[in-house]
């Protein structure tokens, strides 16, 4: 398969935080390839891979509008990330429920 048909891991996809900020003003907004690019100080062809990689890895598609493509995000495939995070949710909330607990059980004036 070639390297421009490949499925990007939705991990990989939001690893890069230009990425990531697309993802943001695309959950603004649907945004045409000159507004995304107006907002980072790189070349349009980069900000394009960019656009590329989160195709790829089905977080955003476009569509053409006569000589412009139109952007659109499709937040679903974030829900793997999100049933990732979830697991790790029950050790935080381990974490915070014991300083809970230590707070409020502590006898020498609240100071730990």
């Amino acid at each position: 398969m070639a390297a421009s048909a490949e499925k990007h891991d939705v991990f990989k996809a939001i690893a890069d935080p230009t990425r990531r900020e697309v993802l943001r003003l695309l959950a603004e907004s649907e945004r045409p390839i000159s507004e995304i690019t107006s907002h980072f100080s790189m070349s349009r062809t980069a900000v394009t891979k960019h656009l590329q990689i989160l195709t790829e890895a089905e977080l955003i598609s476009g569509r053409k509008e006569g000589r412009e493509k139109i952007y659109q995000l499709h937040p679903e495939p974030l829900t793997e990330v999100k049933q990732w995070l979830s697991y790790y949710e029950k050790f935080w909330e381990n974490k915070l429920s014991m300083l809970r607990y230590m707070v409020e059980n502590n006898e020498d004036g609240g100071k730990i």
